[in-house]
């Protein structure tokens, strides 16, 4: 595969994941939901940077989770990087399907840094009553919040036992995650190459 392609892939993902996030953030307040369908919401919410809409519990001064997180991202995406290269020179004959998994989790790390270094520079501060605008920044170079929207309610769960409440949300909804795009793209990875590369990446 082309690096070339390669490359127009993970900045047409990246790309499709900022379209949707700066849409979110200049049209909708902080907290406001929209029932598309019953079991899915568009729900806008933002988190200092872990995926599926967890918290960093940090405090002081500076925000060392919500840094480290942003700095691990950043070593992350270059050997990333270097590995795609790697694994795509023809010597290595290595299929397809692992470099497209590969470019995928690397859109999706890249798309979410992109919140971390510059939505905090560019944006007013989302709160509950207003709707965000370019602007004077609410934060500085790699401490911007990550915008996060999807919601999927599937069914509510009472009663659940509590070492499975990571599994429920406040109304007890099943999978009450909410996220982005780049974190779709990072997870549908994961579960793609380790059901269908596994043995490739055991070889290697």
């Amino acid at each position: 595969m082309k690096l070339k392609n390669i490359a127009i892939l993970i900045f047409v993902l990246v790309v499709l994941d900022q379209i949707v996030k700066v849409w979110i953030k200049t049209t909708m307040c902080l907290d406001e939901s929209i029932e598309i369908l019953p079991w899915f919401h568009l729900h806008f919410v933002e988190n200092n940077g872990a995926a599926f809409g967890m918290q960093l519990n940090t405090s002081g001064a500076i925000d060392w989770g919500k840094l480290l997180l942003s700095l691990f991202r950043i070593v992350m995406i270059g050997g990333l990087g270097y590995y795609i290269h790697y694994l795509n020179r023809p010597e290595r004959r290595t299929p397809r399907g692992v470099i497209v998994g590969l470019a995928l989790i690397l859109a999706g790390a890249v798309g979410n840094l992109i919140d971390s270094m510059f939505y905090g520079m560019i944006f007013t501060a989302s709160t509950p009553l207003t709707v965000a605008t370019l602007g004077e920044g609410y934060s500085t170079f790699l401490m911007g919040k990550v915008v996060d929207m999807f919601y999927f309610p599937l069914f509510q769960w009472n009663n659940v036992p509590s070492w499975l409440s990571f599994l429920v949300d406040y109304n007890n909804y099943f999978f009450g995650a909410i996220f982005n795009m780049a974190d779709a793209y990072i997870s549908v990875s994961v579960v793609y190459l380790m059901l269908f590369h596994y043995r490739f990446f055991m070889e290697e």
